[in-house]
């Protein structure tokens, strides 16, 4: 494990696995909104982004949370074909809904992790919900398949409860 790709529906706990892992490797970790987003929640140029991406993807290891933008699928296939290990994080849609409203509902007393500094988490929790309506489109079955096949050579893990998300982290980290 010394690539890791950790996607997922938005709220389903990437950021805290991711934090989790790197913490017990001593991998960087590098959260795609970090990239993405500058620290007052405006988005960046695309082509800082995609460098500042591909940078990453050329080093010995890292650790890559988030999916990034929808427009630029092409940065995401890049990083699944550059992982060894793919920790995807498909709760089912119910349980992400419910996530998504208890991290706006907990962002009144503490700030969500992972969160961009001085970015909205109303309006952050506004924009979850606009793509989980559109992750239907593309986390499905066929986007599975697509993975299943592209992990030949890798590590993956598919999780579907909470509970797995428990086991994972308490197999991967020490």
């Amino acid at each position: 494990m010394k690539k890791v790709a950790v996607f997922g529906k938005p709220a389903n706990g990437k950021s805290t696995l991711s934090k989790r892992l790197a913490a017990a490797t001593g991998i960087s970790l590098y959260p795609v909104d970090s990239l993405l987003y500058q620290p007052n929640g405006q988005e960046v140029e695309r082509q800082q982004y995609e460098a500042a991406h591909d940078k990453i993807l050329a080093s010995d290891e890292w650790i890559i949370e988030g999916f990034g933008p929808l427009s630029s699928l092409a940065s995401f296939n890049r990083r699944l074909e550059a992982a060894d290990t793919l920790v995807y994080i498909e709760l089912p849609y119910f349980v992400t809904y419910w996530l998504v409203t208890k991290r706006l509902l907990k962002s009144m007393f503490k700030k969500p992790e992972g969160w961009p500094e001085d970015s909205s988490v109303f309006k952050g929790t506004l924009q979850s919900y606009k793509v989980l309506k559109l992750c239907p489109m593309f986390w499905n079955d066929d986007f599975l398949q697509r993975v299943d096949k592209l992990s030949a050579n890798k590590s993956l893990h598919v999780i579907r409860s909470v509970s797995e998300l428990n086991r994972f982290v308490a197999q991967h980290v020490k």
